[in-house]
């Protein structure tokens, strides 16, 4: 590693944390196009196998199942093994998985009593589980690449793949789909790209910064500034702090439902947007492409704009409830208002553009959820990470689930109320988040913001 003599942590340090943070952008964006494409693939594969509205929902909502445990199990695995082998594992796995797709109706026909339906349950699950380490695993990279005065946009920045990558999965899914006719082929070419990425990222990334040699020594303090001492002894002592005590915390529960409100948000917009607007507003598979990208527009700007936002909020008051809880909670009461008057909007163009003012307004604090578990427990960011992920990705089952079901009951307008009453919730839960207070001790981690 490279040696500099500096007066000052930032003063001729490299920016090497920038390429690693761009990389796992490129990476979970891949991951995101991979569990959205098959939204726009919803004629030719309900016509193929003959689902109805609910049974679609079903389909769509498999994911989450195995999602919900990914990250669960991915955040502990993080911990530890390492983000690097877990980065690495799951790319891999995620991307065969995607590929498998293909087969996924076929295998319930001849596997599973002609049941389609099973097939696709058990592909999309296990798809789900292998995808589902991704964010946790971000959080976990970002704990240890970021300074803590720079966390909040850190994390925005690795989160940006959320609304990125639902942006342009409408023109990739679209245009592969367009291209060769067949969404098969469609997933062979997502499922490759996958395994290009990860084979690029095992060569360039460490778990720890100080351990790469294009890391400077001027950037590793820049890293390490503010961050609170820790001897040997007490640092193993927290890294045995049991997984439980993840609910001895009443922020950190709190902080996974205000996160279901996001997840809820983001999901039903995936997964119902493109067959909605087809069904009430009879655009085409033509005209999704760029239609699918318009409700993510906003978002785009607001996940970086929020942690910029979040990180300012800390550095002018030095309260963490102000920057990560009230910035939530506020975000998420705009965010309600606007799927309420979605619910009731007549026209297509007032429709687009509330759901795009609602879901930009609900990715405005998207990295405060994933801030607030480095925030109060900084030496289980793994574990604690997936735990919130876990129970935050209940929605990614419940979401397009409740939709499917909600809409051939009562018609679409009623799936837009359900997101409303979500987000409502999540405004009473990030109220009640005081970030900082550790888990078992009930003390402040100790962490300062270089100002």
């Amino acid at each position: 590693m490279q040696s500099t003599t500096v007066g000052h942590p930032a003063a001729g340090a490299t920016r090497y944390r920038f390429a690693v943070f761009a990389l796992i952008v490129v990476i979970a964006l891949v991951n995101y196009i991979d569990r959205g494409a098959i939204s726009y693939s919803a004629a030719q594969i309900t016509s193929e196998y003959g689902f109805d509205r609910a049974g679609w929902g079903a389909v769509l909502g498999y994911f989450g199942y195995g999602y919900m445990f990914g990250a669960l199990f991915g955040g502990a695995l993080a911990d530890r093994l390492g983000a690097k082998k877990v980065w690495v594992i799951a790319g891999i796995a995620w991307s065969a998985f995607a590929i498998a797709m293909i087969w996924a109706g076929d295998i319930g026909v001849a596997v599973f009593g002609g049941s389609a339906l099973t097939g696709f349950a058990t592909i999309r699950v296990l798809f789900g589980f292998a995808e589902g380490p991704a964010y946790s695993i971000i959080n976990k990279t970002m704990s240890a690449w970021a300074s803590p005065s720079e966390r909040g946009f850190a994390v925005s920045i690795g989160l940006l793949s959320t609304p990125l990558g639902a942006l342009l999965t409408a023109p990739v899914a679209v245009g592969l789909l367009l291209l060769t006719d067949s969404w098969r082929t469609m997933y062979i070419v997502l499922g490759v790209a996958g395994f290009v990425l990860i084979a690029l990222f095992a060569r360039v990334y460490t778990n720890r910064p100080e351990d790469n040699p294009r890391v400077n020594a001027a950037e590793v303090a820049l890293i390490q500034a503010g961050r609170a001492p820790q001897n040997p002894s007490s640092a193993a002592a927290a890294n045995e702090m049991p997984w439980w005590s993840f609910f001895r915390s009443r922020t950190l529960v709190f902080n996974s439902i205000g996160y279901f409100a996001f997840i809820y948000v983001n999901f039903m917009l995936l997964t119902w947007t493109p067959k909605y607007l087809a069904d009430e507003f009879h655009f085409t598979l033509s005209s999704l492409w760029y239609i699918g990208m318009i409700p993510w527009t906003g978002a785009c700007v607001t996940v970086l704009l929020g942690g910029r936002i979040s990180d300012w909020l800390y550095r002018k008051t030095g309260k963490l409830v102000i920057a990560r809880s009230w910035f939530a909670a506020a975000s998420l009461t705009c965010t309600t208002l606007c799927f309420l008057m979605v619910s009731q909007a007549q026209s297509v163009w007032a429709v687009i553009a509330l759901m795009t003012l609602g879901n930009a307004l609900n990715a405005l604090p998207n990295s405060v959820y994933w801030a607030v578990v480095i925030d109060t427990a900084p030496t289980r960011v793994g574990t604690f990470s997936g735990l919130m992920h876990f129970i935050a990705n209940i929605a990614s089952v419940l979401a397009p689930t409740l939709a499917g079901i909600l809409s051939a009951k009562y018609g679409y307008s009623s799936m837009f109320v359900a997101t409303a009453v979500a987000t409502a919730v999540g405004v009473f839960a990030m109220l009640q988040v005081k970030p900082g207070v550790g888990p078992k001790t009930g003390r402040s981690t100790g962490e300062t913001v270089a100002v």
